[in-house]
Parts: structure tokens; sequence; C-alpha cells
């Protein structure tokens, strides 16, 4: 007998794509075969998952981006998407269907909808995105990363946490060294894909800092394509030392090695942060139509973990200062980092893959 297929279905950013992975990884321990349908954006990121998950693009489309044309495009390629994942799906049978959002997953749910198979989703934000949105009341189970997310009425969620990678994991709870006179670490991340404020307005935030201190200071600054040669050129003109890359692929290393993490509030960096257990300054990014990151970032700032700036708020004098603080007060950066500890879930992917279990029981007995 073939082990049970699992069709993990997740959008093209690392937010959906990180703990899509983390329960690919779960799942396959656990003895299923594991199946990943995304699309050309989400390959980019599928270098860390396991060499066993197959991994299928579909056809899909977003109308957010592109011209007239493109957008009136846009509902015939999802059908094409979701008839080919429909045929696959009647050629191997999956026992369950998880969605973790993106437009990317609306060929695997629509299909398994069409089909009635068991299906969830998976929601890492506290406001559910549009995708997920769409397939609430048409899922068997809502999983949520984020507590409380809030969700259409009616709709009951399921409190996993967000699962986070293995390479997260390995470091849970790592031994923070509070900040003090010798080497330190700064990381900087605007998500898997930069942020332009961030560059902006940490690099002179950081030089502004007290030469007794800045002596000490070593960053990594993830920063987009574009802005990356500015961002080098400033640090290097200040003569900080600085590694700034578009992507990084160890952040967990970073992260556990950082005394201090200045970043957006996307779902899975919350989550990751939580796990290893280190202080930050949350920018939550502003042109989220739903407010999301603010959502994500509430816990660690309501536990004490974390100064959360809105981008008006994100000034170079404001992130001066709050860096300035935390890392002369190394006592209140030690209880940030065990704060951040307190409410992380480094179980989540367990449990959503408990979700998956017991989802795949009740199809069989159905």
């Amino acid at each position: 007998m073939k082990a049970p297929l699992l069709i993990i279905a997740a959008g093209g950013t690392g937010g959906h794509m990180f703990p899509a992975q983390s329960l690919a990884e779960v799942m396959l321990a656990r003895g299923w075969r594991v199946r990943l349908s995304t699309d050309a954006r989400g390959a980019r990121y599928v270098g860390g998952f396991p060499e066993a998950v197959e991994i299928v693009q579909v056809s899909s489309a977003t109308f957010a981006r592109g011209g007239v044309v493109a957008k009136a495009m846009v509902p015939f390629r999802i059908l094409a998407g979701t008839l080919g994942a429909a045929w696959r799906m009647l050629r191997d049978r999956p026992s369950v269907v998880v969605g973790f959002g993106g437009y990317p997953s609306i060929p695997a749910l629509g299909a398994a909808t069409l089909l009635r198979l068991p299906r969830m989703i998976h929601e890492q934000n506290g406001v559910l995105g549009r995708v997920n949105e769409l397939f609430a009341r048409r899922v068997d189970t809502v999983a949520c990363g984020t507590w409380p997310t809030e969700l259409p009425e009616g709709v009951e969620g399921v409190h996993v946490g967000n699962p986070v990678r293995s390479s997260v994991l390995e470091r849970a709870g790592a031994g923070y060294i509070p900040p003090g006179d010798y080497p330190m670490e700064l990381l900087v991340m605007g998500g898997s894909q930069g942020a332009r404020i961030l560059s902006e307005v940490v690099p002179p935030a950081i030089a502004a800092l007290p030469m007794d201190m800045l002596k000490n200071i070593r960053v990594s600054h993830q920063a987009r394509d574009e802005d990356g040669e500015r961002v080098t050129e400033f640090y290097r003109e200040n003569g900080i030392a600085a590694d700034v890359q578009p992507f990084f692929d160890d952040v967990p290393r970073r992260m556990s090695e950082a005394q201090l993490v200045i970043t957006r509030a996307g779902a899975s960096t919350v989550a990751d942060m939580s796990v290893i257990g280190r202080p930050s300054v949350l920018v939550p990014l502003a042109a989220a139509i739903r407010d999301e990151q603010t959502a994500n970032g509430r816990g660690l700032v309501d536990a004490g973990a974390a100064v959360m700036l809105t981008e008006q708020e994100a000034t170079p004098e404001t992130l001066t200062e709050q860096i300035e603080t935390i890392l002369s007060m190394p006592q209140i950066a030690l209880q940030m980092a065990n704060a951040a500890l307190s409410v992380g879930k480094p179980e989540a992917a367990e449990a959503l893959a408990a979700l998956v279990e017991t989802l795949a029981d009740q199809g069989r007995k159905t």
C-alpha cells in the first residue's frame, strides 16, 4: 500500500512557504508522502524543503499585478490550474489537502473542494488573507497561527501556532547573551522580500549611536536588490561592520546570535523570534490592507518582548533611542528575550500535523 498523501498548497512568499515547509518536514517523519503545489514565485523558496517533497508548479495568478489583459486572464489561469490539480488528485488521491494562503493555493484547494476531499487552511496572520478568507467556510478545519485571529462569523478556528522550520527548532531557546561592552549583533530584516523603509531609517539610526556602543556593533541587514548597494556604502562610509544581502538563508543562526532584531512583523518572523527568544523592534507594514502585521506583533508587545513602531513613528531618531535603550540595559534585554520565549509555540508543527491526521481519519470513515 502507498503511504498516505498530503498535498500542501502555498503562495509565493516566505510567510506562506516557511510554515508549509515545517509541516512537510513533520509529515515526512510520520511516514506520509508530501506534494507541494505552488507557482513560479513559490518555487524560489523550495530550496529548504526536504528532497522527498514532490514539487508541482500550478497555473495561478493574482489581480494585484499586471495590466488589463493580464487581469482579464486571471480567472482562466486559475480555472486551468484547478482542473489540472483535480486531474492529478483523481490519479493519486490525497488523504488531506492543506492550504497556507496566497493565490497559488487556490487551484489545489479549489480541486479538493470540487472532489470533496478532506481539506483545511492554516492562517499565519491575525487577520485572514484574501484566499484563506475565500475558503474559510469551505474547509473542514481552520488552523490559526496567531491568536486571536479575526474569523468570519460562524467560523471557528483552532489555535496551533505558526510552525517553524527544523533549522529554527534546532535553536529553540538558544542561550541569549545580553548586550555589553563586547561584540554585539543586530539583525535587520524586512521579511522575505526586504523592506525599503528599514533600509532608509535603520542605517542612520545605528550610525547615530554613541561611539562606545557603535564600536561593538556588527549588522546583518536584509535589503532589496535595488537598495543593497546604497545601504552597503552607507555602512562602509560610517565604519560600521555590516553584511548586507537581499536574502539570508541562515536566518536561524543570525537570529540566535543577535542581541536585538529590527524587523517587520511577518507571522513567520514573529514565530521564529518567539521560539528562539530574542528582543525586537517591530515596524509593521503600513500598506497591509488588513493591518495583519500589527495583529501579528501584538503578542510579543503585550508580553514585553518587543517595541512596536508604526512606519510614521520609525524615524532614525526614534530608532536610535530604542536601540540605545535596549543595548544599554542588559537586564531589560534579557527580560525581553525571556518574554519572547514565553509566547513561543515550538510544538506548532506537531499540533498542525495532528490535525492533518485527525482529518485523514475522519475522511476514511466517511
